[in-house]
This record gives C-alpha cells, sequence and structure tokens, in this order.
C-alpha cells in the first residue's frame, strides 16, 4: 500500500504535495528534507504533513525523518 501523505523532513522524490491541513500546494525537485508549510502554525497545522499529489513520495531507503 502507498503512503498518501508524507510527514515533513521525509526524504522524497520530485512532485506535487499538498499541505494536510490547509491544501497548499508546494512542487519540487527531490528533496533529502521535505520543508514545512510556509502557512505553518503550530495551532492550524496539527498534522504536520503532505499529501502527496504527484510524484513517488517517500524515499523507499529513508521512509520517515529521524527524530531531532
Amino acid at each position: 500500500m502507498q503512503k498518501t501523505e508524507v510527514p515533513y523532513g521525509s526524504d522524497v522524490s520530485s512532485g506535487t504535495y499538498a499541505c494536510a491541513d490547509c491544501g497548499h500546494e508546494y512542487s519540487n525537485q527531490s528533496k533529502t528534507s521535505l520543508p514545512p508549510c510556509p502557512k505553518f502554525h503550530a495551532d492550524t497545522h496539527p498534522k504536520r504533513a503532505w499529501n502527496i499529489l504527484t510524484g513517488a513520495g517517500d524515499a523507499e531507503q529513508d521512509p520517515h525523518p529521524k527524530p531531532h
């Protein structure tokens, strides 16, 4: 089963993503750390994740961000 949501900080392939909380769209090339939504605010963005619209999402070899 392919994931439809990836948390901030994930390694991802190129594609288009939409904020899981506010819908803001973001397109990118492959990234080693998916940034937070530019509209992020802790009170309004509890999911802290992106929905995958196009692309493969999380990099298979590093599926989750490392905790800080």
